[in-house]
């Protein structure tokens, strides 16, 4: 059995869980917001006295694979609803700046123009430009794959490279460093 599909997910005071069974959909509302998740109409919910569990029909190679993907989805819904994400990352390079204007982020990343990222609006986004200190863009949501995947999107457009270190990262993200043509000779 699934290590992680079989642990109980606990459902916190103030968060609402349901799930329809017709529709095979999960949702969770909580004091941050709503969240829905369609799911496989196989598995099975059970909810009892303040925890979730997830039960799969047969031992198939397929059941197996989803247990615990599903298990961790409802899971990160309900952590989303009752405490939300936060992703940091940081501007590290000469000239990196960043700005936020409503849902766009006006980047100078070293190209010959500026770049223009528009994030959804279930995303709060702030940047922050502290004196002695890199650029740092804030995103702040309940969704937790909606915001991986702006923050992957944010990293795309200036990667990390291993001989200065420049590029877009997260916020105490380790980068591992490669000597340059002096440590050859």
């Amino acid at each position: 059995m699934s290590r992680i599909g079989k642990q109980p997910i606990t459902i916190p005071s103030g968060v609402t869980f349901n799930f329809s069974k017709e529709k095979n959909k999960v949702s969770v509302k909580g004091p941050k917001g709503e969240l829905h998740q369609t799911i496989d109409p196989d598995f099975t919910i059970k909810q009892e006295d303040g925890s979730v569990l997830v039960e799969r029909p047969t031992d198939q190679k397929r059941h197996k694979a989803m247990h615990g993907l599903y298990r961790a989805l409802i899971a990160n819904m309900v952590h989303g609803v009752s405490k939300g994400y936060k992703h940091q990352l940081e501007l590290v390079g000469v000239g990196y700046k960043a700005n936020a204007q409503s849902n766009v982020i006006e980047l100078s990343l070293g190209y010959s123009h500026n770049v223009f990222l528009a994030v959804p609006s279930e995303i709060k986004v702030q940047t922050v430009q502290e004196k002695g200190s890199n650029p740092t863009i804030i995103l702040e949501g309940i969704d937790k794959q909606l915001i991986g995947q702006v923050a992957a999107k944010l990293k795309e457009l200036r990667k990390v490279e291993p001989y200065k270190g420049k590029g877009i990262r997260f916020t105490g993200q380790y980068v591992r460093r490669k000597a340059g043509k002096a440590a050859a000779k």
